[in-house]
């Protein structure tokens, strides 16, 4: 790797703009010349919008009324995002007004430079939790590039697009770039009780025209308050690109690099690519992830180009555990590692918990990952506070959590500062991290891409929260390809984390099948684990 990953320059060194810029001319964006943005709130009928129907709607962003269905100009294609966090945040954009984009090892200060610069020209009138913001995320690897973003965008107001140097990679990551962030022409924002509309566009006028545009459009009393979950699209078939028997070997193998080498700990992972009966509605899946696991964070991520007959996948997942949400100088951040399954009553789930609390091998995993984060972000704290274990509980898994909160000193300023610091934490990679990486990189036969790796978003301010993209996948036409991981010790059991990992892929994979079916799979998913591990469900790992 370019640079080892997880030691960011947070130890009071100054940012690395310098370096590696023989290529800044091609990824630097037009910095648009002004910024306008206007806000007003949603009431009645408006603020129950359906956020599905919205990211769905075939509207011209800048009339307000429906778009023809051809597909090369049909909004599909059009960049959209869902965001929303345990904490009740939820949103919805449509459309760039501009875009940041980075490939390489200087990836985080480019994408800071051109932000900086664009957030600058903003011209903001309306409250802080709808102000515009910039969505997004980055791949796991530094290297990761795909050939699909060196169109620009379709856009009557040719508002900033970043093109990139970029070589093609394989499915199901094209269109994907190693960073990439939009900050939407129009977002919906929904927080507490109230629900606001926002715009942003290149001048003030065409700014407020959108607005009043979109206003009378989602108060249209046709416009769906409600929307259908919808059923799952049924699943045809799943390929794995790693057999047990390789899995096996690759366990290991790692164990083998843990016990002869300074290597702590490394994360494996494995891509699940599902065939489905009809193409997957993701809003409506992600409402079904809302319902059943209503404690985590749900993402889409779809930076399609406008009018492309060659548009990329949507990324989307229901991850549960934050890296880092920064509120100018308070961090909060949290060490989750340590997997369990949930028991069918409370006595049985509560004894997964206690094995949890007093497995070795659990702890020993868990206590890595928490000492990690704290000694990132010791350097650059006044003060750093870390909370008691806790047993985080999700509907079929549950794992140990350590809640981290910080006040940051002078020296970060920007959230994306934290984000390359922390990725990956060990929960993700491992430890030491240039060890771990090399082990994945060798090991692993599929592209990571935008899995396990910062997903989120960021403000003018500097301001942001991101999660870690697990429990994904990124759906294509009629597939959907999955990817879930297991953290690997010294005495891991490559049968027992062969176990967890199928364990990772229900979230997305129940809400692919009809529910009977999925209930009918997951027993039979564990009672042939069981058979495999001598009569016993899988253990806490």
């Amino acid at each position: 790797m370019n640079r080892t990953p997880g030691e960011g320059e947070l130890a009071g060194t100054a940012p690395s703009h310098d370096r590696d810029r023989d290529h800044d001319h091609d990824r630097t964006p037009p910095i648009p010349s002004s910024l306008c943005s206007r806000s007003r709130e949603l009431t009645d009928a408006a603020a129950d919008i359906s956020f599905g129907a919205l990211l769905d709607a075939d509207i011209d962003i800048d009339i307000g009324t429906d778009t023809d269905t051809d597909t090369a100009t049909h909004t599909r294609h059009e960049p959209r995002i869902q965001w929303a966090t345990p904490d009740g945040l939820e949103i919805v954009g449509r459309g760039v007004a501009a875009r940041f984009t980075a490939t390489g090892p200087t990836r985080f200060d480019d994408v800071r430079e051109q932000a900086a610069r664009t957030f600058e020209a903003l011209e903001y009138d309306g409250p802080a939790v709808a102000r515009p913001r910039a969505f997004g995320g980055l791949s796991f690897h530094d290297s990761f590039e795909s050939s699909a973003n060196t169109a620009t965008d379709s856009d009557t107001d040719r508002e900033s697009d970043s093109a990139t140097d970029a070589t093609p990679t394989t499915a199901p990551w094209h269109g994907f770039t190693a960073a990439s962030f939009v900050v939407p022409q129009v977002l919906v924002v929904r927080s507490d009780e109230t629900t606001w509309l926002t715009a942003v566009s290149l001048d003030a006028d065409t700014a407020t025209q959108r607005l009043d545009d979109w206003h009378d459009r989602l108060a249209d009393s046709s416009f769906p308050a409600m929307r259908s979950s919808g059923s799952p699209p049924g699943v045809t078939d799943t390929e794995r690109t790693t057999s047990r028997a390789a899995w096996v070997e690759q366990v290991e193998d790692a164990i083998e690099r843990i016990e002869t080498t300074t290597l702590r700990k490394v994360v494996l992972a494995q891509s699940l690519s599902v065939g489905l009966d009809a193409e997957i509605d993701v809003p409506a899946t992600l409402e079904r992830l809302r319902r059943r696991y209503p404690n985590c964070y749900r993402f889409l991520i779809d930076h399609s180009h406008a009018g492309s007959h060659d548009a990329s996948g949507t990324f989307f997942g229901a991850p549960p555990e934050r890296l880092v949400s920064k509120r100018g100088e308070h961090v909060e951040t949290e060490a989750l590692a340590g997997s369990a399954p949930r028991g069918e009553t409370p006595e049985a789930d509560e004894e997964f918990a206690d094995q949890l609390r007093d497995c070795e091998k659990v702890q020993h995993e868990h206590v890595l990952v928490a000492e990690a984060i704290r000694d990132q972000l010791t350097p650059v704290t006044s003060s750093l506070t870390t909370d008691d274990q806790q047993i985080r509980r999700l509907a079929t898994i549950q794992h140990i959590r350590t809640p981290i909160e910080a006040t940051l000193d002078d020296e970060v300023t920007h959230v994306l500062e934290l984000v390359e610091a922390l990725h990956p934490t060990p929960a993700v990679g491992g430890m030491p991290p240039d060890q771990a990486w090399e082990t994945i990189h060798e090991t692993e036969p599929f592209d990571r891409g935008w899995y396990a790796a910062p997903i989120g978003w960021f403000d003018g301010n500097g301001d942001g929260e991101f999660a870690v993209a697990l429990r994904s996948g990124v759906a294509t036409d009629e597939r959907v390809t999955l990817f879930a991981g297991s953290g690997l010790v010294a005495d891991s059991d490559p049968h027992d984390e062969w176990d967890e990992v199928q364990l990772k892929f229900r979230p997305i994979l129940d809400e692919l099948r009809p529910e009977k079916a999925s209930s009918d799979q997951s027993e039979t998913q564990l009672d042939s684990a069981a058979t495999e591990t001598g009569g016993e469900r899988p253990y806490p790992r």
